[in-house]
């Protein structure tokens, strides 16, 4: 066997470890989930032991039918934004991490915007003033408990994004430290000097003592603690999840796109070696630091397209399993009028309303579980379509194509249906876990496993491609449907 390089994508549910080859195919997987924990309404948790009991577990299952001696590196991609405090010497959390969905500190954006700090923190970091971000859940954490305060001013705690944790744990502890693309979702992040900013740490009351370093993706980060693989291997690869699927799908020149359905869905489109500024509610972020260059990006972040299915799995329990979803919403020609907006936990891109909440609109007595299921599925192309729309509106250039992946994109309907509502061929490769595929390619090209991005994009293989059938009109009805949906939740004007 060749060389090897092992993946951990550590999302918002779940654990994936991937063993890649060096033609680019998983030769082992293993998945596991972990808890979810909402304290209250609005409020999102993980436990940080339980992911890394996930991370291990999994890690251990995937490698236990391998050549571990022949795994030359490790790469790590992860939820971004979710916040992670922990005891230094111990590597113990402090609590809970607040996930990236948790709506806590939108009174502390409020607070921020209303002082006329809004552009000024875009203009530094090229995102929002909103509570998705670390900055925010960080001045809740230090407002809400001052002894944290006086831990982290005196050196006592590390703040990390997920990979940061898992790198420290990793690492027994060795290491402190993110890449560039997890960095520049904290709202602390200076994406011009890409260096953590004075005035932002000023802003949101963090201290300098508590952050990581900073190196780019494809980096030697440290070396795995012998017990994990039995024997020490590097770090060699850390993205954040939506800037590993962009890798992972082969998006290296300006003007490809891709869009991850997950939990939420992640909408991101190369904008090159320049930082492209969106006028219309899309977030300018870093893609990719590797080899001494700087990639950007747009990004529209949705927040729940996946989750909606979950909720209709445990919620209203009208499916007991996601795979369910497509047959059920086959079983009609529509959605019968019906739109669900799922704005459970605000909107995001292009929208940015930390406060609407979701609605089913079109409810008729012939409504039935099949038009919700179907609804459900649309929503996630109606989403979509909002953030590409934006994308365009900004760049002024069309996309030519977009690259799916995500549990999501597994629905011929949905693709077809994205498909109809964009007008472009939607493009769906063999291996859609391109998130941990991206971070085994980061990985792998800094151990030389690969050559670099030509060879992984000669790696990236089609698994079918979508045409629109051409119901222009029909779709721009039903868009038109849709976005009167959304603004019966809207609380504020476009920001």
């Amino acid at each position: 066997m060749g060389p090897l390089i092992l993946a951990v994508d550590a999302g918002t549910t779940g654990i994936t470890v991937l063993v890649v080859d060096e033609l680019g195919a998983p030769v082992a997987r293993a998945y596991q989930e972990f808890p979810q924990i909402f304290p209250r309404p609005g409020w999102v948790e993980h436990d940080p032991l339980d992911i890394w009991d996930a991370v291990t577990g999994a890690i251990g299952r995937a490698a236990a039918n391998v050549d571990r001696t022949a795994i030359r590196g490790i790469g790590i991609t992860n939820q971004r934004e979710t916040t992670v405090l922990w005891d230094r010497k111990t590597l113990r959390p402090v609590g809970n991490a607040i996930v990236w969905q948790d709506r806590r500190s939108a009174g502390i954006c409020s607070e921020l915007r209303e002082s006329g700090l809004e552009e000024k923190v875009r203009a530094a970091t090229g995102l929002v003033l909103d509570p998705y971000f670390c900055g925010s859940k960080l001045t809740w954490l230090m407002r809400e408990e001052p002894e944290l305060r006086r831990r982290a001013e005196a050196g006592e705690l590390a703040f990390g994004t997920v990979d940061t944790w898992l790198i420290a744990k990793l690492t027994g502890g060795a290491v402190h430290a993110t890449d560039v693309t997890n960095a520049c979702r904290t709202l602390l992040f200076n994406i011009q000097t890409l260096s953590w900013d004075p005035e932002l740490l000023r802003i949101f009351g963090v201290p300098v003592a508590l952050l990581p370093e900073v190196h780019p993706c494809g980096h030697e980060f440290g070396m795995v603690d012998e017990k994990i693989l039995g024997r020490a291997v590097p770090i060699a690869g850390v993205a954040g999840d939506q800037q590993a699927a962009l890798f992972g799908q082969a998006c290296f020149e300006p003007g490809m796109s891709k869009n991850t359905y997950g939990t939420g869905s992640f909408v991101m489109t190369n904008t090159g070696s320049k930082r492209s500024d969106s006028g219309h509610g899309l977030l300018t972020t870093v893609a990719l630091q590797m080899g001494g260059q700087t990639t950007y990006a747009l990004e529209g972040t949705i927040f729940i397209t996946g989750a909606a299915v979950s909720w209709l799995r445990d919620g209203l329990e009208i499916i007991s399993s996601a795979a369910e979803t497509e047959p059920l919403a086959l079983t009609v020609p529509d959605s019968g009028g019906l739109h669900f907006v799922p704005s459970m936990v605000g909107l995001a891109a292009p929208h940015w309303d930390p406060d609407a909440r979701g609605a089913i609109t079109g409810i008729s007595r012939g409504t039935t579980k099949a038009h919700l299921a179907r609804a459900a599925v649309e929503a996630m192309a109606f989403q979509t379509k909002d953030v590409v729309d934006a994308m365009v509106a900004d760049s002024g250039i069309p996309i030519a194509e977009l690259r799916v992946d995500g549990g999501a994109s597994a629905m011929d309907l949905l693709c077809q249906f994205q498909a109809d509502l964009l007008g472009v061929p939607v493009a769906r490769p063999t291996i859609t876990e391109t998130t941990a595929m991206g971070a085994a390619y980061l990985a792998g090209i800094t151990q030389g496993v690969w050559s670099g991005t030509d060879e992984v994009s000669e790696l990236w293989k089609l698994d079918r491609l979508f045409e629109p059938s051409g119901r222009t009109e029909e779709m721009a009805g039903r868009h038109r449907g849709w976005l009167k949906a959304v603004e019966s939740v809207r609380t504020t004007g476009p920001r």
